[in-house]
């Protein structure tokens, strides 16, 4: 039995070598050729574009892994099936699930192998490969930002702002709440622009309203310019939110999403890429499910039908994993089932092939 599982796994593994390769290279053009007219337009040169390639290959082969595998072991298993060696297998006593074992047990130490390589690797590569192209091209990011929200971080004052100029450092169209620590409202300050001096923000044209000191009416008073100190709110609060979490260690993500619950702004978005890290990590052991129910399916055309079947479960995955995220991301349904659903299916298909597989 040790005999057969090594002539499986060795057969498994040099078909993924040339599966990664293959996947890897077209991702990589995928990318180079979608980007070609930025770098024309740019005069960008070949070292710079090869350097972006580089630290680009790392997520290549995350992206890469999960239809290698699943090329790689419905191939193998083809193989065995079409050269009649599966059937002498498993006329032998030996069951289809025994058989399998080493590739299964392979796929769930390949999940954790990515998800360490995804956290290590991949999203440090990612974002200096991002940052190497917006430099390249000289793509700016627009950080100015309209209809923004920011509670501070003791809860007690709440900003409402109309636009915020991230060049300028400048608000328009302010409007603070203050509350007690009871949270009950305790003032509101109106103004029509402000700008950040280095330490706070300066408000223009203000409109204060507090209790009176029997704190049953309001008192209304106008000013010109407001500087407190307590108004530092930092200008970043403001700003557009670049931050991706797929650049971002799931410590960091997990981080990134209070931060954002805490501030009042949406986090849907970000708590739906942050679970879906988890379930991309587990793909490798699903693929390996569902390939190993294939495998012994493909009589004629082995090659190509692995092939093709890879690509077309890679695409039906990824589109399905796109919406789900999609409807996630706009309240439709919860960020964890977003973030899981298509896994789920697949996990649940990849078990029912597996165990209608002929044995």
């Amino acid at each position: 039995m040790k005999t057969i599982h090594l002539m499986l796994l060795r057969s498994f593994l040099v078909l993924l070598a040339i599966a990664l390769l293959f996947f890897v290279l077209l991702i990589e053009l995928f990318d180079v050729f979608a980007n070609l007219w930025r770098y024309l337009a740019q005069g960008t040169s070949g070292l710079e574009i090869l350097r972006i390639a580089w630290l680009y290959l790392p997520k290549c082969v995350s992206y890469s892994l999960a239809p290698a595998l699943l090329f790689a072991c419905a191939y193998a298993l083809g193989l065995l099936y079409r050269n009649n060696e599966l059937i002498a297998i498993l006329g032998s006593g030996v069951s289809l699930y025994r058989l399998l074992a080493p590739l299964l047990a392979l796929g769930l130490a390949v999940s954790l192998w990515s998800f360490w390589f995804e956290e290590a690797v991949v999203i440090d590569s990612l974002r200096l490969k991002n940052q190497l192209y917006r430099s390249t091209v000289k793509l700016e990011l627009a950080l100015s930002s309209t209809n923004v929200t920011v509670t501070s971080a003791d809860a007690r004052t709440v900003w409402q702002v109309d636009y915020y100029n991230d060049k300028k450092q400048s608000l328009t169209g302010v409007l603070i709440l203050r509350r007690g620590e009871a949270g009950r409202f305790v003032a509101r300050i109106d103004a029509d622009w402000a700008d950040w001096n280095g330490s706070n923000w300066v408000l223009h044209n203000v409109r204060s309203f507090d209790w009176d000191p029997a704190g049953q009416l309001l008192l209304a008073t106008r000013s010109g310019v407001l500087d407190e100190k307590a108004l530092a709110e930092p200008p970043a609060t403001f700003r557009k939110s670049t931050r991706r979490v797929e650049e971002m260690a799931s410590a960091q993500a997990r981080d990134w999403v209070a931060r954002l619950r805490r501030a009042g702004l949406p986090f849907r978005e970000a708590l739906t890429e942050y679970y879906r890290k988890y379930f991309v990590a587990l793909n490798p052991l699903v693929v390996i499910l569902i390939a190993s129910g294939m495998g012994g399916r493909f009589r004629k055309n082995v090659l190509l039908m692995s092939l093709l079947t890879s690509l077309v479960l890679s695409v039906v995955y990824y589109v399905g994993q796109m919406i789900s995220l999609i409807l996630a991301k706009n309240g439709v349904i919860p960020p964890l089932a977003g973030a899981g659903f298509a896994f789920l299916v697949f996990l649940a298909g990849g078990i029912l092939i597996l165990r209608t597989a002929r044995t």
